[in-house]
């Protein structure tokens, strides 16, 4: 199983959810842990290569937005919940960020 790296305040935004959709990532990540794919989630090209969400549907749509293709760990970017259909430009860039600086400490990991 892999490992779970969370990128900057992404594992206090995800335990900040509401219990429901807070249980549910923590199930989705298991998943992705074990090398599965989520029950509701879909690419993020927006954010970067590889980097894809989990869809979390209550009153609010909650999201996780994670990359598990180029480490030996499941990188969550960015969690956060929203009102609308669009995600914000805001949170689309917050997310790359944190997988430019997880790719750079990745690389920076492997070549020591």
């Amino acid at each position: 199983m892999n490992p779970v790296l969370w990128m900057g305040s992404a594992r206090h935004d995800v335990h900040a959810f509401p219990k429901d959709p807070r249980q549910r990532a923590g199930y989705e990540i298991y998943q992705i842990q074990s090398g599965l794919d989520p029950s509701d989630g879909k690419p993020m090209p927006a954010v970067g290569a590889g980097v894809r969400e989990i869809r979390i549907h209550t009153r609010l749509e909650h999201r996780v937005i994670y990359v598990a293709e180029y480490t030996e760990a499941v990188c969550v970017l960015h969690a956060f919940s929203r009102k609308t259909r669009r995600t914000s430009r805001s949170d689309i860039d917050l997310a790359r960020s944190r997988l430019r600086d997880a790719l750079a400490a990745h690389r920076g990991a492997r070549n020591p």
